[in-house]
């Protein structure tokens, strides 16, 4: 089968791979949309932390947001699956030790992760294995564009979850990206009242025509306003300081945005105004919320997709090239089949 295979910094190809055999316990997926995130684009760039701790090692063959359907399934595996459209976590735990026991195996010390740790191949190709145990069912309305963004969906839902937001919570969004547009619709759903602040003019206006009114950059931000949870959902350096400085006191910072060097934060500051901090680490326990998110009508993310892209494509998209065409969305999708 073709898969997009990532050899080495800054080099990745479409090469013929063997086709993957389900294990037991696994099944096989046709993938029909995956898309192309940041920590893609770190793997390729060769900037990605797990490269220097031996997590990653190239050939890499990346993609961890995707759907598809199944259509193999190994020994030991519910046989109802077959035919199914389905996503699914990212985060493959060991299944044996206290974290996975508790259901927190997106943190085991052992864990795969899909298209990213351990070498567990990628959806960047025409099909993909998974354990059973990891897959989710897509109903009819969540389309392929929806199914490709459940995983950082989750992200989102779950943030949105760390915030304790109630209706009428007022909330700021640093960096309205992927995630943190996902975030914002996703609070907007949960009757938040939601604010945005971006750095680029292109990044606003898009906000902007999604709806959002409340829309501010560091220079034009009202610092009066009380902010009952502040998510960061940006990769510079300076926004988890921010964030503690602009929460009402009593409120809580969301941590899902990571920048490529130690981010510095006054725990002073977090002490004196009781703030509670929270770090979201992937989509593990999201993933259904947001399929129900979807599929209701309550969040509809699509118009952030810009662009769907064959294999032979993607090395230019992880360069940062936009494809000729694409919209304005901060998101761009891959079809295995084109």
């Amino acid at each position: 089968m073709r898969a997009f295979v990532i050899t080495g910094p800054n080099h990745g190809e479409v090469q013929e791979v063997p086709e993957p055999e389900a294990g037991p316990g696994q099944a096989v997926v046709d993938v029909e949309r995956a898309g192309v995130c940041g920590t893609d684009a770190e793997i390729f760039s060769g900037a990605m932390a797990y490269l220097e701790t031996g997590d990653t090692v190239y050939p890499v063959r990346i993609g961890h947001e995707w759907c598809g359907t199944v259509s193999a399934v190994g020994p030991g595996t519910d046989e109802s699956w077959l035919g199914k459209r389905v996503t699914g976590d990212t985060m493959l735990g060991c299944g044996h030790c206290p974290l996975c026991r508790k259901g927190r195996q997106h943190l085991c010390a052992d864990r795969f992760e899909i298209g990213v740790r351990h070498g567990w191949p990628g959806a960047l190709a025409e099909q993909l294995p998974v354990p059973a145990s990891a897959l989710v069912e897509l109903p009819d309305s969540v389309d392929e564009v929806l199914g490709a963004l459940v995983e950082p969906g989750g992200n989102a839902l779950r943030s949105v979850r760390g915030a304790g937001l109630v209706p009428g919570s007022r909330v700021l969004v640093l960096g309205p990206g992927t995630i943190g547009l996902l975030v914002a619709q996703i609070a907007e759903a949960h009757g938040a009242e939601v604010h945005l602040l971006g750095r680029s003019d292109r990044s606003r206006e898009f906000a902007a025509g999604l709806g959002f009114s409340r829309i501010s950059t560091l220079e034009t931000l009202d610092r009066t306003v009380d902010f009952d949870a502040v998510i960061d959902a940006s990769n510079d350096v300076r926004m988890p300081a921010l964030a503690a400085k602009l929460v009402t006191p009593g409120g809580r910072i969301v941590l899902i945005g990571l920048a490529g060097e130690p981010s510095l934060v006054d725990t002073r500051t977090l002490a004196l105004k009781d703030v509670t901090a929270v770090g979201v680490l992937s989509a593990s326990g999201g993933l259904q919320g947001t399929v129900d998110l979807f599929a209701s009508g309550r969040v509809d993310p699509r118009p952030l997709v810009s662009a769907t892209v064959g294999l032979e494509q993607v090395a230019d998209v992880l360069r940062g090239q936009r494809p000729p065409g694409s919209g304005p969305g901060p998101k761009i999708h891959v079809d295995p089949r084109l």
